[in-house]
Order: structure tokens, then C-alpha cells, then sequence
């Protein structure tokens, strides 16, 4: 494994001298570029060094085997050596899986209610605060593009931004189909009820990663309104964008300035735009995402919050935790993280069976 992986060192130092030239400096597109791959780097020369040391250890260890009174403490050593060379060359291999094009980007989620009424559309509100804990909890920012609500502030849909490092890398496995199970406060009867939501992950997506024609967007205004229909502008702020081509409707009325609705409605545009073009260029993504995101059908799921039991389980990785409290105010990680994990493991099988 060494020899293959001798020239992450020399370019390592390579990419430091880069960095401080001047020339390189000034020229900032390609500054940030070197800047990502140098912070990719750093933790593989860090875990290479590693285990070029673990391998010096064995080499020392091996060579004091047969000595009256070294032998014992060599046996000692090596067993360690056995747990602990295996798991610096899992390292290497998680840090050597092909990287997420979008792992850096901001993300765009949109909370859709499902089946279920107004107790989908409730739901939907606890699901948008949960991810606003979260990213309370990460240090991120949320910021709303769009939201339709209920009488009750039950969510019909919201559209809105999560800004921060790692916000898609953790963030992603959330697409799909969240089922709840629980009595509803519109329930006078105490009976329980099963009731869904939709939630999308979108990484958000740059001008230069999608290039719009004005020319292919319809720009419709019109008055805002809120709950029940009430008005609650008496302007024509509320903005709908149709992109022609695709047919993709945006629409945006959370601001009172009719500019702000539509540079908010530009972003989601591109957003799904993006992901659009993303899953043309790979159709197994694009039939992966139908299948998570689903119809929203109470027997499609991904995830069930079952507030009687206490329990959130994931479908995908039947894994289930008894701290629904918590989990739905924003501490997530648990789950998250056995979630990334076993997308890693999908990723090495796919990686050895290839080999």
C-alpha cells in the first residue's frame, strides 16, 4: 500500500509552495482550488505517516521474537500491531473513496406534507425545526426561501437554505419519505395516527454551475397572502418563475420586496435545476432519488418517528434509537453518523469487488 501511495508527501509540499507563491496567490480561482485539494490531503499524508510507523513497530517488534527477555513484551506488542495496522489501512481506504462533487456546498431542503391532513402538515413543521436545531447545533445558518402554511402553522411546503461547511455531507441522507406515528393535538378521540412528509436535499447551486437564459423564464408577481388566504401584502411581491424548457415552477412570497422574493426564487430555480442536470448525466442517481423521495404514500418510508414508543427508526440501515425527544430537537448525529458509515462500507464493496 506504501509504494502506491508514495506521492501524496512530495505533493503535499508541492501544494505548500504553490500556496505562498505570488502568481498563484492573485490568481484566486486557482488558489482556492489548490487550497482544497492541500486540506484533502493533510489527513491522508497524516494517516500514511501513520502507518508507515505502525509498520516499523511490527518490523521491531518481529525482530525481538526468540529473545529470553524480549519475547514476552514483543508478543504483547504485536498483538496490538494486529488491531491497530488494520484500522490505519481502513483509514486510508475511507480517505481514499472518490469525493462528493457537492460535499462543500450549501444545501437547499424542501419540507413537503404528505398523507395525513393537517397532522402531514404539523408534522412538516416539526421536521423543518428539527433541521433548524440541527444547523442551530453545527453552527450553520438557515435563512427561508418559501413557505405555504396551514391556519393551524402546519407546513403544506417550505423551501429553505441550511449555509455552512458540511452542510450537504450531512445533510444529503435526509431525501425521502419521513413517516410519524402519533396521537395528533386534532384528535379528540386519542386515537393514533400515521401521517407523512417529503423531504428533499438539494445541493445549492452556483450562476456558474447553471446557466440560465432569461429569455426561457416566464416572471409572474402577484399578491402575497398567509394563512386561510389572508393577505398580508398589499403589494405585488410574491414572485413565480417558470423555467420553460423544463417546466419547473418556482414561487417565492416571504419577503415584502418583490426583488428579494425573486433572487430567492432564482436560487431554488438553480438549485433544482442542478440536480436536474445531475441526474440526466447519471441515471442510476436519478433512480435512486425517485426511490427515496417517493410519493409520499404512508407505506413508503425511510424513516418513522413513533412518538408513543419513544423511538425513531431508519428504514435504511434498521437502526433505531429511543431518544425521540432529543432526535427531533436537533440531535441527530447518531443516526446521521450510521448512516454515513454504511454509505462508506457501500462505497468500499463497490471499490474491492472492482479490484
Amino acid at each position: 500500500m506504501l509504494d502506491k501511495l508514495d506521492w501524496v508527501h512530495p505533493r503535499l509540499e508541492e501544494l505548500g509552495v504553490l500556496l505562498s507563491d505570488s502568481a498563484v496567490v492573485q490568481d484566486q480561482e486557482k488558489w482556492r482550488a489548490l487550497m482544497r485539494e492541500h486540506s484533502q490531503l493533510e489527513p491522508l499524508d497524516r494517516a500514511v505517516t501513520r502507518y508507515s510507523a505502525l509498520l516499523g513497530e511490527r518490523a521491531e517488534a518481529q525482530a525481538m521474537l526468540g529473545d529470553a527477555e524480549l519475547d514476552a513484551m514483543a508478543r504483547e506488542e504485536l498483538a496490538r500491531l494486529e488491531q491497530d495496522i488494520p484500522a490505519a489501512e481502513r483509514e486510508i481506504q475511507l480517505l481514499l473513496l472518490p469525493r462528493d462533487p457537492n460535499a462543500g456546498r450549501n444545501v437547499v431542503m424542501e419540507v413537503r406534507a404528505g398523507a395525513g391532513g393537517e397532522e402531514a402538515a404539523l408534522f412538516g413543521t416539526m421536521l423543518m425545526r428539527m433541521y433548524t436545531r440541527y444547523a442551530e447545533r453545527q453552527g450553520w445558518r438557515v435563512e427561508m426561501l418559501d413557505t405555504n402554511m396551514t391556519e393551524l402553522g402546519g407546513v403544506k411546503e417550505a423551501v429553505f437554505s441550511v449555509i455552512g461547511e458540511g452542510a450537504y455531507s450531512r445533510l444529503k441522507y435526509e431525501s425521502g419519505v419521513h413517516r410519524v406515528q402519533r396521537i395528533p393535538v386534532t384528535e379528540s378521540n386519542g386515537k393514533r395516527q400515521t401521517s407523512t412528509a417529503t423531504v428533499a436535499v438539494l445541493p445549492e447551486a452556483e450562476e456558474v454551475d447553471v446557466k440560465i437564459d432569461p429569455g426561457e423564464l416566464r416572471i409572474d408577481v402577484y399578491r402575497a397572502s398567509g394563512h386561510g388566504g389572508q393577505y398580508i401584502n398589499k403589494t405585488d411581491s410574491a414572485v413565480r418563475i417558470t423555467h420553460l424548457p423544463t417546466g419547473l415552477v418556482v414561487t417565492c412570497q416571504d419577503e415584502k420586496s418583490q426583488l428579494k422574493n425573486k433572487e430567492k426564487a432564482m436560487r431554488v430555480l438553480r438549485a433544482r435545476l442542478y440536480e436536474k442536470l445531475q441526474s440526466e448525466k447519471d441515471e442510476a442517481y436519478a433512480a435512486d432519488r425517485r426511490l427515496q423521495v417517493g410519493t409520499g404514500d404512508r407505506s413508503e418510508r425511510i424513516r418513522t418517528y413513533n412518538f408513543n414508543e419513544g423511538r425513531v427508526t431508519d428504514h435504511r440501515i434498521g437502526r433505531t434509537i429511543y431518544t425521540i425527544d432529543a432526535f427531533v430537537d436537533g440531535d441527530m448525529d447518531e443516526i446521521l453518523d450510521a448512516l454515513a458509515f454504511e454509505d462508506q462500507q457501500e462505497q468500499l464493496k463497490r471499490i474491492n469487488a472492482v479490484q
